[in-house]
């Protein structure tokens, strides 16, 4: 028998989730040499776990719609994660396979036939590459791309421009920054009370990670013409009484373009943002930080520093 402890979904937060109301770390047990595998299962041994803020939209009534499911109440919480194979009645993975996708909060998972999602190149990637495998959780994965995907496709970025990045050191506005230095822009992170000295121009760009006051704030400083990336709007996940953007007229005076996007719907362009990635983070243009923690009952409390903005850096945990 080998231990499986987990973080189960208790209860939903009406705002910031509370370890053991909302999240409760479970000890279970798994036996995986008599562990049943139907068609098309596997069983992962998890290494990795990535946190981040989008979790905190699952954790609400199944009956309100998005772009994710809702987590399911008595259950273990899921996230993007990297584990390898431990037993298999699949074709495409054999034991020691790595695997990228889905995994629960826990120290191994069982994937059935049907929630097999794996991306076979990106397996194959982790698999042979020398860079630490976490790294495919942030800076090769979901957080890297939007940064990659909002600031080209999103934002049209161009050599010479102002941005403003709202939660600069998290995820995704690490790898932001440093893009857009490599692309030539004047690139000015969280400091909403600076904005008037550090760009008495105005904003070309700004990356809003944030939303709610400092949207507000930025608003009023953006040139005409500039363009808004929706990104995320951490200040407002967890609260009842959103903030309400009282600078609106500018979309209209400024004549400003606002565009929200999921990166989901861009993992067709993924192969060029890895390629380069790896060009710049082998030149030495891109450096890249974590806030890992070790061992999966670490990991309410990490996603809680999340959340408060207590995180420097991709925030992961290593589960083994």
């Amino acid at each position: 028998m080998a231990s499986n402890k987990g973080v189960i979904f208790k209860a939903i937060p009406d705002s910031f989730p509370v370890i053991g109301e909302h999240m409760e770390l479970v000890t279970r047990e798994i036996d995986i040499k008599n562990f049943p595998l139907a068609d098309g299962d596997i069983l992962l041994k998890n290494q990795y776990l990535s946190l981040d803020p989008y979790l905190r939209g699952r954790m609400r009534d199944s009956q309100i719609e998005s772009i994710a499911d809702a987590f399911k109440l008595g259950k273990v919480l899921e996230g993007h994660g990297i584990g390898t194979v431990v037993k298999s009645n699949n074709r495409k993975y054999q034991v020691g396979d790595y695997y990228y996708g889905f995994i629960g909060w826990e120290e191994y998972t069982h994937v059935p036939a049907d929630a097999v999602s794996g991306d076979e190149g990106l397996e194959k990637e982790i698999s042979k590459s020398e860079l630490p495998k976490s790294y495919f959780l942030g800076l090769f994965g979901m957080p890297g791309f939007t940064a990659y995907i909002g600031l080209n496709k999103i934002g049209k970025a161009k050599k010479g421009e102002t941005i403003f990045i709202s939660a600069a050191s998290g995820a995704v506005g690490q790898v932001v920054g440093q893009i857009a230095k490599i692309k030539g822009l004047c690139v000015i992170g969280s400091a909403d009370e600076e904005l008037t000295k550090l760009c008495p121009n105005g904003i070309d760009i700004y990356f809003d990670n944030v939303g709610g006051e400092t949207l507000d704030i930025a608003l009023n400083h953006l040139k005409i013409n500039a363009r808004v990336i929706a990104c995320g709007m951490i200040s407002q996940y967890n609260t009842k009484n959103p903030y309400g953007v009282k600078n609106l007229m500018n979309v209209v005076t400024k004549r400003l373009l606002i565009q929200g996007f999921i990166v989901f719907d861009h993992y067709h362009e993924m192969e060029p943002f890895q390629k380069e990635m790896r060009e710049w983070l082998k030149q030495g243009k891109l450096k890249y930080k974590e806030d890992l923690v070790e061992g999966i009952q670490n990991a309410p409390n990490a996603f809680l520093n999340l959340l408060t903005g207590k995180n420097f850096g991709k925030a992961v945990v290593k589960i083994c």
